[in-house]
Formats: C-alpha cells, structure tokens, sequence
C-alpha cells in the first residue's frame, strides 16, 4: 500500500482529484486529495491572508501526521501543485518516497509561479484580480466548485535549500495540446534532459484528467 497525497493547481480543491483517488483506492492505496488554504467553499480572503508559505506549511502539517510511524508519501502536484510539492519536499525530504509533476511549475530558490509562467498566464491574472485584488477569478470553461485563487500565492518567492532534490524518484508529465500553448515551458525545459527525471509528454491538454484517470495512473502504478 502507497499512500499517495495529491495536490491540485490554481483554483481548483481536492475535488478535482476525486477520479484518481477513487482508482487508487480501488487498488489498496491511500489517496489524500487536498484541499488549499483559501480554496474552500467558505473561504474568504479578506479573513485570512493566503501565500505560498501558507500552502507549504500545510502541505509540511499533513505529511508529517500521515508519515509518523509509517512509510514516507508520494507527492503529486498538478499545475501550481508543483511548487507547493517540491516546497513541502525541501522541509522533510526523508518522508517522501516520490515526486510526481503532472504539467506543473518546477521553481528555483528565490523563483515565484509569476517569474516561470508565460506571458498570456500574466496578463490573465492581472485581468482577473480586479475585483478585490486578492483572489484571482476562475477562468470562465472551469467547473463550478472552483474558487478564486489567493493572488499571492503566485508573487510570494520560494525559499529551497535542494533537499528536495535527494527525493529518489521524481517524474515528469508534460501536456502538449493545451489550446493557447505550453503551460510550463520552463519546467519542461529544466527537466526534458535531466537524467534525475523520468519525463513524458502527452497528448492532452493541461486538465491532464480530462479525459479520465488512466494516463496518470499509468504514472504511479509502481510507486
């Protein structure tokens, strides 16, 4: 038994995962499928400030309770995910068996989601924040339960020291049909070469779930 914690992009809450997660229990795993701070239903900016910091720490709470006593995890971060994972990863690298990036951003230390994303993404967010300039609104194809992401999450610069890298497996899953272009270009580039990574690319958009959990659970099967 693997268990496996899973971490949404932008705007998006454990609900996204919901397919996977059912699979992976189907098979005797664990699944925790999180939801971020300021991603609740109920959750309001104005209250309770959200960064980057604030993601990671509670991403370091909830591996540390699910690995005391037991084996280390297997992170998965979609999109924005990614950071969070490899922050969270950096804190405590023992108690991480794998790093699984599906289309994600992958930062540098002293890097922001804003510094690595693309051009169209930036003017996006700064289109979309107007409103209360906290939280950025969904983008109008999303589902329904998508919530505004806390805007600060993607301007607050990351702090790693590389021990996230010790991880033994990390993997890579690049979508390449996403309308619009590449959503991680950047990523993609640090990781396509690196003998450390076992990367993919597929034929799917940047919902890399969109068309079921097959792909990716193709990813972890032997994890």
């Amino acid at each position: 038994m693997t268990t496996f914690v899973l971490v949404p992009g932008a705007w998006h809450g454990g609900w996204w995962y919901e397919p996977l997660a059912t699979e992976l229990q189907k098979r005797g795993h664990r699944a925790h499928a999180v939801t971020l701070a300021g991603l609740w239903p109920d959750d309001d900016l104005t209250r309770r400030p959200v960064n980057l910091t604030t993601h990671v720490e509670q991403l370091d709470t909830l591996v540390e309770d699910l690995t005391a006593g037991s084996d280390p995890v297997v992170l998965v971060g979609h999109s924005y995910g990614g950071p969070v994972i490899n922050a969270a990863a950096d804190r405590a690298p023992a108690r991480v068996s794998a790093l699984v990036h599906l289309d994600s951003d992958i930062l540098e230390d002293g890097e922001s989601c804003w510094d690595v994303t693309t051009e169209e993404n930036r003017k996006y967010f700064l289109d979309s924040v107007g409103a209360d300039g906290l939280g950025l609104a969904p983008m109008p194809f999303f589902a329904d339960r998508a919530r505004p992401h806390p805007f600060a999450t993607l301007l607050e610069k990351t702090r790693l020291t590389g021990a996230w890298k010790s991880v033994p497996v990390k993997r890579y899953a690049a979508a390449l049909e996403t309308p619009g272009g590449l959503q991680a270009p950047v990523a993609m580039e640090r990781v396509r070469d690196d003998p450390a990574w076992q990367y993919v690319e597929w034929p799917t958009t940047h919902n890399v779930l969109r068309d079921g959990p097959e792909r990716v659970l193709g990813l972890l099967h032997d994890l």
